[in-house]
């Protein structure tokens, strides 16, 4: 039931080390893991979740050291979620930005690759949002939780912008 100093700081230091591991790792897999999760994506998590928890109490199964590496990983996102909130470079960072699929009505297929999406899974989202052709569409994002997100040409006044953060991609001629 308890566990020493030593061994608790030794959970804490383990539980930081998995944690800010998985946080790039799961940063490096993409933005479109992180919207829509799979059958294959729930088994992979849930198969992480049991490889790492050895790694991060060790051989202690105390009560404190399971407390200890909870609260460090509680700890850890109130951390990282602070700085995300204060700093644009922060955000961006840890979550990405969004990524142009389409706009004005054409397909940009180096970001469709960029976003790892298949025109099928662009042609669902649109399918999701009400939209049944390409050229209907001004703009749409790949958004940094994973989600697309579709502006149809009827839906934006002429002369204005739909988002002031997104730049319109110059097409080579």
């Amino acid at each position: 039931m308890t566990a020493s100093w030593h061994t608790l700081l030794d959970v804490a230091l383990r539980t930081s080390i998995v944690y800010l591991a998985l946080l790039v790792g799961l940063r490096l897999t993409g933005t479109r893991q992180l919207g829509q999760m799979s059958t294959f994506d729930l088994v992979l998590l849930l198969i992480i979740a049991n490889a790492v928890q050895n790694a991060m109490v060790g051989p202690d199964t105390s009560l404190a050291g399971g407390l200890v590496a909870a609260g460090v990983l509680i700890g850890w996102h109130r951390i990282i979620e602070w700085w995300r909130l204060r700093s644009r470079r922060a955000a961006k960072l840890l979550a990405g930005e969004g990524i142009m699929l389409i706009h004005r009505g054409h397909v940009l297929e180096e970001h469709l690759h960029r976003g790892g999406i298949t025109r099928d899974e662009l042609q669902q989202a649109l399918r999701e949002h009400g939209v049944a052709r390409v050229d209907d569409v001004l703009l749409a994002v790949l958004e940094p939780d994973g989600t697309v997100s579709v502006i149809r040409n009827d839906e934006v006044a002429p002369g204005s912008r739909p988002h002031h953060r997104i730049k319109a991609v110059r097409r080579q001629q």
